[in-house]
């Protein structure tokens, strides 16, 4: 076990530090690898080890980022409000075999990314915040859950569930049907203001969906596609594909398009010339 964390945390490194991997892709993007059933083992088993006490880290990290990291959040998110059950939940961006894909190729990019950048990119967008440095304790017990959640996933293979089930809006969507939809099925949780349910400072039972506290304008989530598409698999909470393909698209036409933090970097993204038409 601790031989597989140290290769993966080398092989990041190496990457991030500026290895060549070359950027001379085809106009097509590259295929996905396979996929395998979804199996992880039981957070009972994890080892009482030191490698072991990094894991837990790792997934407080996960299940309590202002707590456990406080420093490089900017807002009010944890990380398990985008991956559900800390990662653990198929269609909720799940961080199961992710150690098994990358360094990838990312779109929004246009390069190969290291895992550890790809986790920067949730904290400085979703978070946002800014990087955690590379072998930092907060970065190594990071790679250390994900990896340990992995374990049963073969190297160049994904777990089927990866990412969210995008799907196309049926009709064009109407924010101001979400909003009527969003006060019945959204708000007891997320409040009528958007601003999620704070149970102290700085941490909140039901995160803020737009506001000064949300994820700002380059996060995945700022996309219509990509929020119906959790809104449709996972919401409401415990009520998973309750709404219909439409409700979910005019949900997140309402939300997305409220205000929130900027993105600085945002012209940056797409660098090919291939940026989906809801980029913010």
């Amino acid at each position: 076990m601790r031989t597989l964390i140290i290769i993966a945390c080398a092989t990041f490194a190496s990457t991030a530090a500026g290895a060549d991997l070359g950027t001379d892709f085809p106009d097509d993007p590259p295929p996905r690898p396979p996929t395998v059933p979804y199996a992880m083992p039981s957070l009972d088993d994890i080892p009482n080890t030191p490698v072991g006490k990094l894991i837990r880290q790792g997934r407080r990290i996960v299940m309590n980022t202002r707590a456990q990291a406080g420093r490089y959040v900017g807002n009010g998110l944890a990380c398990r409000n985008c991956h559900l059950d800390g990662g653990r939940v198929p269609y909720a961006a799940p961080v199961v075999g992710l150690t098994r894909i990358f360094p990838d190729y990312r779109p929004r990019r246009g390069d190969i990314e290291t895992l550890e950048e790809r986790l920067n990119d949730c904290f400085v967008r979703s978070m946002n915040g800014r990087p955690l440095p590379s072998g930092s304790r907060e970065m190594m017990s990071l790679l250390a859950y994900i990896e340990w959640l992995s374990q049963n996933v073969p190297v160049g293979s994904e777990v089927e569930g990866r990412g969210f089930q995008e799907f196309a809006a049926p009709s064009a969507p109407d924010a101001e049907r979400g909003k009527l939809l969003y006060r019945t099925q959204c708000a007891k949780c997320h409040g009528q203001d958007g601003r999620g349910v704070r149970i102290e400072a700085g941490s909140y039972a039901f995160p803020p969906l737009w506001g000064p506290e949300s994820f700002n304008l380059g996060a995945g989530m700022a996309r219509m596609s990509v929020a119906a598409a959790f809104i449709k698999t996972n919401m409401p909470i415990g009520n998973g594909r309750t709404l219909s393909d439409q409700d979910a698209y005019d949900i997140a036409a309402y939300f997305t398009t409220r205000s929130r933090p900027g993105f600085a970097h945002a012209g940056r993204d797409w660098p090919n010339g291939d940026r989906p038409a809801d980029a913010r």
